[in-house]
């Protein structure tokens, strides 16, 4: 790797935001602006985020690979509730959620640039080899 340092950053930086963003959903749906008195079944919305949470951990570039992808749903739910739920503290935990997944995404993608240039220039060497075998 170019910069190790800078490499461990985003994956430290992908470990935390997606924590963060499991906490934020349970917080927002069960004690700062639940749909219902008392929470209700939406905060159900942070167990998929459970799910790629030990590979994220792990370094695993598959997951951080699909998850960057999944999280994106909770990205629109953010802007969606940010934009239809004005002036509400539920507006403001959308827009906060949206910030917190666009952490992830940043930090998921630029974590994982140096494994695909590097799938890239093996891909390029293999077909390079085979074309000069012909």
């Amino acid at each position: 790797m170019v910069n190790d340092k800078l490499h461990r950053y985003f994956h430290r930086g992908a470990m935390a935001s997606l924590v963060l963003l499991i906490i934020w959903c349970v917080l927002w749906e069960m004690v700062l602006a639940p749909l219902h008195p008392g929470g209700s079944w939406v905060v159900l919305k942070a167990v998929p985020l459970l799910v790629p949470l030990y590979g994220v951990f792990k370094r695993d570039i598959y997951t951080l690979q699909w998850s960057s992808m999944m999280i994106l749903l909770y990205f629109t739910e953010g802007v969606v509730r940010g934009y239809s739920d004005k002036g509400t503290m539920s507006a403001w935990l959308g827009w906060g959620e949206a910030a917190i997944v666009c952490v992830y995404f940043v930090c998921a993608v630029l974590y994982l640039r140096p494994y695909k240039k590097a799938a890239k220039r093996m891909a390029k060497e293999l077909l390079d080899k085979v074309n000069r075998a012909k």
